[in-house]
């Protein structure tokens, strides 16, 4: 073996060759080490993957940091160790879903085995599903946890493994780090019990979607506008995900009838390959480029496009000039939640006790919002999980209406625990309706919120750092902020720092430094900075707890007075995110 290689990566490649593994993959750990591959290898073996802000997520190939029959295994069954321990002498039932990328299917019938095999009943849905749709299955059922196999919308060659509690969320403190223990303990491959019990598997599907879809239904609050709107034009693509299984049923059953989906994207073709896009990423243009055509094409009122695992939905509306716009996650989490307080307001449910809640680096249009309508907006550390745990939290004294995170994520209601795309593509259309019902657009509905609340514009700097190499660069950024923060970002006076890995708020004017409460209201110990600035900029830093990048968020604002300032606004905003970026150097 090559000497070249770190004792650690060395100890590894070693016990997976001498290991119980499969000819097939020790043929291709010796071939990289006839190659000298060593760069590869380390990659593959520097690390075992880790539960991060999205849980197990990784490229598929060999080895310890990648996502294959070994390491997908070695987490079920650190995760049913840990089941059988926290659950001891109770019948336990988890729920197993799968989307439409590479080996999903497979690395769902290997989870479904082991669970089995540990005595544990599984729920395997029978083919694809969206990703929230397993959180509902997990709540309708009574399962004690679940499993989703999904990288969400990363690049093809990546696959993942998202694990949920018995409360629909992805799982939180203190099972996280119980479960990573229970993996961690897990010396020998041996241990691993592969051989599955098929009379524990019970395969699911029509019935659950029956209810999910009626959940939904019920979730409606604008009915009248539409069976007024019936013929609002909406374009729809899946991606080429677990969308097409529930969107175009849904909005049907809603009554919208010139619904108009992409074709070539309408079925999960390829293997997981996604063959018309380059990242089935619904933040990216180009990802919504066929979809936005489409709508250009037949004159559009609404465009949606869902992600693999359907969490996740970008739109594009017409703007003032009548174009086809894509919005971004902030925008489209405000228009929501703007919608909901006022359907709240309307219906006379708002009594003081109702809630909305959101993650740290989302607009912070939606606090202000939220204070108008007397209504409390709770802050949360990034994922979704986060957010679930206030609602748990909350529940028999709060009321929760609706939630999101400017990474295109939003729920509305608290029967899924999770980011809900496919209940987020019916409230969207049905927003998108009653605007319409009123002679106005979704965009048009956007501009009063920036005239009423101030224009907020936030940017998004993300620098992949692959490998190694990338990750100890990556600290090495968090650290540099961290001992020298910036004294101003685009001339104005740095006032605060937050420091969620410290837990403490730094006042730059006094001096002081307090703690920041944690253990619950989803904060908790983590490696993100946030400075404020005089004029109300905000900056965030954040490695991703799931792709090998850093990630820096720009928060600025002014006021807009009528929909002519908008392009002006708009522009000069942008510019100085740009700057604000070119002058913290971040590259």
């Amino acid at each position: 073996m090559t000497a070249k290689l770190e004792p650690n990566v060395m100890t590894k490649v070693s016990s997976w060759l001498n290991g119980d593994y499969d000819i097939d993959t020790k043929q291709s750990i010796q071939q990289l080490i006839d190659e000298g591959n060593d760069t590869e290898l380390t990659d593959a073996f520097y690390k075992d993957l880790e539960f991060g802000t999205g849980g197990l997520r990784g490229l598929i190939g060999i080895g310890s940091n990648r996502m294959n029959r070994y390491t997908v295994g070695t987490a079920t069954q650190g995760l049913a160790n840990y089941l059988n321990k926290a659950f001891p002498n109770e019948a336990k039932s988890v729920a197993v879903a799968y989307d439409s990328r590479i080996k999903s299917d497979e690395f769902a019938k290997i989870i479904a085995d082991i669970f089995s095999a540990n005595g544990i009943s599984v729920y395997l849905f029978e083919g694809l599903r969206p990703t929230p749709e397993l959180s509902f299955a997990i709540r309708l059922l009574g399962c004690k946890s679940g499993v989703v196999v999904t990288a969400s919308h990363n690049p093809k060659e990546y696959n993942g493994y998202k694990a949920y509690w018995t409360d629909g969320s992805q799982v939180v403190a203190p099972h996280d780090t119980n479960i990573i223990n229970e993996v961690n303990a897990i010396t020998s491959i041996d241990q691993v019990k592969f051989d599955g019990d098929a009379s524990k598997i019970t395969k699911i599907g029509t019935e659950v979607d029956e209810k999910y879809i009626n959940h939904i239904l019920s979730l409606s609050i604008s009915k009248g506008a539409l069976e007024r709107q019936k013929d609002l034009k909406i374009v729809y693509t899946p991606l080429h995900g677990t969308g097409v299984t529930l969107v175009p049923q849904l909005l049907a059953k809603m009554g919208f009838e010139a619904v108009t989906m992409i074709e070539e994207q309408a079925e999960p073709k390829g293997n997981g390959q996604f063959p018309t896009v380059v990242y089935p990423n619904p933040e990216e243009s180009e990802a919504m480029s066929k979809a936005v055509e489409k709508a250009k094409e037949i004159d559009a009122d609404l465009v949606m496009g869902t992600d693999p695992d359907s969490d996740r939905v970008g739109i594009a509306v017409k703007n003032h000039h009548g174009e086809i716009q894509l919005l971004n996650g902030n925008q489209t989490a405000s228009v929501l939640i703007y919608y909901l307080l006022n359907a709240w307001k309307d219906a006379g449910k708002l009594t003081g006790t109702q809630f909305v809640c959101k993650t740290i680096v989302t607009t912070d249009l939606i606090d202000k919002m939220a204070a108008a309508y007397d209504v409390k907006c709770y802050n949360t550390l990034t994922g979704f999980k986060y957010i679930a745990q206030v609602i748990r939290e909350k529940e028999g004294q709060e009321q929760f209406i609706g939630g999101g995170e400017e990474s295109y994520g939003y729920l509305i209601g608290d029967a899924v625990r999770d980011k809900d795309a496919i209940a987020s593509c019916a409230m969207i259309a049905e927003l998108t309706a009653y605007a319409k019902d009123k002679g106005l657009s979704l965009f048009d509905m956007l501009m009063e919120i920036y005239k009423q609340f101030g224009f907020y514009y936030e940017g998004l700097i993300s620098l992949t750092k692959k490998g190694k190499s990338g990750a100890d660069e990556i600290q090495q950024m968090m650290a540099d902020f961290r001992a020298n923060p910036p004294k101003t970002i685009a001339g104005s006076p740095v006032v605060r720092m937050d420091d969620y890995k410290a837990l403490t708020t730094t006042d730059f004017k006094s001096g002081n430094t307090v703690a920041i409460p944690s253990g619950e209201m989803g904060i908790e110990s983590s490696n993100v900075l946030q400075f404020f600035t005089e004029d109300g900029t905000k900056f965030t830093c954040r490695p991703s707890g799931t792709e090998p990048k850093i990630k820096f968020y720009v928060g600025v604002r002014a006021a807009l007075e009528k929909n002519e300032d908008f392009d002006s606004v708009y522009a000069s905003l942008k510019e100085k995110v740009k700057a604000i970026g070119e002058e913290l150097n971040l590259k």
